[in-house]
């Protein structure tokens, strides 16, 4: 059968031709065949839009093919199209039904107590790992202890027990000889956070939030479930009184599982709490046998008693028989306070003028202070403080910041004090040399506060150098070391003991102004190595106490200092002080051994001057010996130290 002909079935037939050829006969003359071909053949714009393939023909299977899949390919973007619209349709539905209105997000919502906040981050508080629990909730007993008995003026003598219970579970018992805690105050105390005769008072205490050792009963609480058992007697004709006890940390309140009287508890008066949890014990530098050791040295007054979890018994006796001097509280220091406090107290005051509230509300205010604070600001004397704008009162503040005012007064704190400071390293540290400093006063943002250094320089072990008051150097067997030995080796980083009103700071040691204050001091200058932006290496103790109405902490676990530049400055220049101490004493030690090596490499000829003389002048064993010796005397006398 004769084959048709057709443009798409011409240009089928064609081979394809090389490119060179291809290109070299693109303007020759076409054959008549395709001439006469493509003048009847209509000219498609495409190639799908020519004529129809012929039956039997070769292209037929492709061109079903291709509108197979034109086809298929229209039913797919019909698909998809509708696919995406389901889709769109579900996305506004789902969109519909999750939208929800102002009333109910309102239903929902409701106040959080700070007992419910704590819990969920109790990391804030130091509770933040089974091994700093343990820590912390002996740190907060201990602290509560000696408050108290130093507030009632009583030689506070405390004993912490701790006893495994269980795998991870031990129960952290604190006992004390204080004033005692009436029944009713009891659950509040240690049943409410928040809850204590702190926080408004500008004194120096161990505690200031109110939070500690009811945070240490909601931890207990929380990891074992179990209630907290208090005893506490106020007085020797009273019963004492027992009190089992959860928290409520829906409301913040305590729960009371059971109270009952105990005629024949030991103390005369006195608080003794028991908390079960979950934790983990272990010594080290930051265990609770290196904290209640850091306790002794900075509260020499204080006997302490530690039963570890082993059974092992250690008293730290007090090495004085007087309680530190008792502090005063102080009115808040204008310097000190901010715009919206001071709205505030002009709103709560009593007062009926300006002149009378700025001389009754702060501290180191009379009555020309207030003339010159009110005429800086344009406001009367006479104005009535609770009807003061916040313009005006943003312009007393002002007035109050250019005004001059002295310092606040020192007796709201009470540092240890430089003998105290040296009773406690040498009682606690064994070493060869110790120096303390206690600086003048300061202020940070109307707050005094108070930097107290103290150094112990030296290991124990080994052999030293002695001088006697005759001018003889001696060796001397230095003590054994102990177990506990605070004094790192030559080799090693310094330690630093930190201190906020007396509390020893083991955490956090890298944010503390107190670290860094020590690594900016050039200790080289002083006789020890010192890596760039690091510790200084030595065998050396530095204790860094402060001492302030309000301790400025980085959190609330109170484990870092807050690095005020008035509180850098007073610490550097403490630091320096004491290191120009501890330079003398090494420079000191280093001629020492310089003299002690002379003198050495001259007794080693002494005694065959002696035989040289014993011959020449026919000397006797006795004359000889007696010539050795004076030889000696000499020696040390006419070479002085």
């Amino acid at each position: 059968m004769a084959r048709s002909v057709t443009a798409a079935t011409l240009f089928d037939d064609i081979e394809p031709e090389p490119e060179a050829e291809s290109k070299g006969r693109a303007k020759s003359a076409r054959g008549p065949e395709v001439k006469a071909a493509e003048a009847r053949a209509p000219k498609p714009k495409t190639r799908a839009a020519a004529e129809p393939m012929a039956p039997g023909s070769d292209d037929e299977p492709r061109s079903k093919q291709r509108d197979g899949d034109v086809e298929t390919r229209g039913k797919q973007r019909d698909g998809d199209v509708e696919t995406r619209g389901k889709q769109r349709d579900g996305d506004v539905e789902t969109r519909s039904k999750q939208r929800v209105s102002a009333e109910d997000m309102a239903g929902r919502q409701r106040e959080i107590s700070v007992s419910e906040f704590f819990t969920k981050n109790r990391h804030l508080l130091g509770f933040d790992s089974p091994l700093k629990a343990l820590l912390t909730a002996v740190k907060e007993a201990v602290d509560n202890s000696l408050d108290a008995c130093e507030e009632a003026g009583i030689l506070p003598e405390v004993v912490v027990e701790i006893t495994p219970t269980g795998e991870d579970r031990y129960r952290v018992a604190v006992e004390d000889n204080g004033p005692g805690i009436v029944k009713e105050q009891i659950p509040k105390v240690f049943g409410k956070l928040l809850y204590g005769s702190k926080f408004h008072k500008l004194s120096q205490t161990r505690g200031q939030q109110g939070i500690g050792i009811s945070a240490a009963c909601m931890y207990g609480q929380l990891t074992t479930g179990k209630p907290v058992r208090i005893v506490s007697r106020t007085g020797k004709k009273k019963p004492a009184t027992e009190i089992l006890m959860s928290m409520d940390t829906a409301h913040n309140r305590a729960d009371l599982h059971g109270e009952k009287e105990l005629a024949d508890w030991p103390r005369e008066h006195g608080t003794r709490v028991e908390i079960e949890m979950e934790a983990r014990y272990q010594k080290g530098l930051r265990s609770v046998d290196m904290y209640l050791k850091q306790t002794a040295i900075a509260n020499p007054h204080v006997t302490l008693t530690y039963v570890d979890p082993g059974g092992e018994k250690i008293v730290y006796e007090r090495a004085t028989q007087e309680l530190p001097p008792p502090v005063e509280e102080i009115k808040p220091h204008p310097h000190g306070v901010e715009l919206g406090i001071l709205i505030a107290m002009l709103k709560q005051t009593s007062s009926r003028s300006l002149a009378g509230f700025l001389q009754e509300e702060f501290v180191r205010v009379g009555a020309k202070a207030a003339e010159e604070i009110c005429a800086t600001a344009k406001l009367s004397l006479k104005a009535y403080p609770s009807r003061i704008a916040r313009e005006e009162a943003a312009a007393l503040h002002h007035a109050i910041q250019q005004t001059k005012i002295s310092a606040p007064p020192t007796t709201c704190i009470s540092p240890i004090g430089e003998e105290l400071v040296l009773s406690g390293l040498e009682k606690e540290i064994e070493a060869d040399f110790y120096t303390s400093i206690t600086r003048p006063a300061a202020v940070y943002r109307g707050n005094p506060f108070q930097i107290e250094v103290g150094i112990a320089y030296g290991k124990p072990g080994g052999v030293g150098l002695e001088l006697s008051e005759e001018g003889r150097i001696t060796k001397k067997k230095k003590d054994t070391e102990s177990s506990q030995a605070l004094v790192a080796d030559a080799d090693e980083p310094i330690r630093v003991l930190r201190y906020a009103n007396r509390v020893p700071l083991l955490y956090q040691q890298a944010a503390c102004a107190v670290t860094k204050a020590v690594i900016q001091t050039n200790w080289r200058q002083y006789g020890l190595q010192q890596p760039k932006g690091a510790l200084p290496i030595g065998a050396c103790v530095v204790m860094v106490h402060i001492a302030s109405v309000w301790v400025p902490f980085t959190s609330e676990s109170k484990e870092a200092i807050a690095n005020y530049p008035e509180i850098q400055k007073e610490l550097r220049l403490g630091l320096l002080e004491a290191g120009r101490r501890l330079g003398a004493y090494i420079k000191k030690g280093q001629r020492l051994r310089k003299e002690f090596d002379k003198r050495s490499y001259i007794e080693k000829y002494i005694p065959h001057i002696g035989i040289a003389l014993q011959e020449i002048l026919d000397l006797s064993v006795p004359e000889r010996d007696a010539t050795v010796t004076t030889l000696e005397d000499v020696l040390h006398k006419s070479r002085k130290f």
